[in-house]
């Protein structure tokens, strides 16, 4: 039987919610550093604080890993959630979507769009990751806004950032591309302390 266009495309978008939302969280003890990992990918891949991440295995000031080195790890189920700090600085929506945004579990939400239509900085910070190393994601930017909060940009088409590069709130980073199930979305993640919070309560807020 063949389902109705609205029908398909509910269940296309419930498919690449779980797809987004199926990042390896398992609080694992150890990690083995993998080419092309950054301690704050690494971080983010397991729900970690990148501070306390770095404490724990004795890391310098520049976060400097090395490939083969192994890194213990604090369960994410261990770590007491802060409470959501003041919201600060300029926030702006990350892309054009047309439809309303979709919570994805375990954190973030995910704009649909168009392939290669602008995806842009949510706020000014300094790309600390580009790259496809975390499964789930795709083509991933992460951006560091303070100390503590990051903000992630996934299944993008196009990276037109590198590694260490300031940006400015608005400024395109990404071209749009396509997640599980070929469609074209943003996955758009803001981590506070190392743990997922709302993006809308940022994307909503007026400064």
């Amino acid at each position: 039987m063949r389902l109705p266009g609205s029908i398909r495309i509910v269940g296309l978008c419930c498919a690449l919610l779980a797809g987004c939302a199926d990042t390896a969280r398992h609080g694992a003890e150890s990690y083995v550093v993998h080419p092309n990992d950054t301690l704050y990918s690494i971080a983010w891949r397991h729900d970690l604080d990148y501070r306390e991440l770095a404490r724990l295995n004795h890391i310098g000031a520049d976060y400097r890993i090395q490939v083969g080195q192994t890194l213990l790890l604090r369960s994410s189920s261990a770590a007491s959630t802060p409470a959501p700090r003041a919201i600060t600085g300029k926030w702006l929506w990350p892309t054009d979507h047309s439809s309303s945004p979709r919570p994805v579990p375990g954190g973030g939400i995910l704009l649909l769009g168009a392939v290669g239509q602008e995806v842009r900085a949510a706020s000014a910070g300094r790309v600390v990751y580009t790259g496809s190393g975390l499964r789930g994601y795709g083509n991933l930017i992460i951006i560091k806004h303070t100390e503590s909060l990051l903000s992630a940009y996934a299944h993008n088409r196009d990276v037109l950032v590198h590694e260490g590069q300031e940006v400015s709130a608005g400024q395109t980073i990404a071209r749009m591309g396509e997640g599980p199930n070929q469609i074209a979305a943003l996955y758009f993640d803001i981590r506070e302390n190392g743990k997922p919070t709302d993006p809308l309560r940022y994307l909503n807020a007026q400064n």
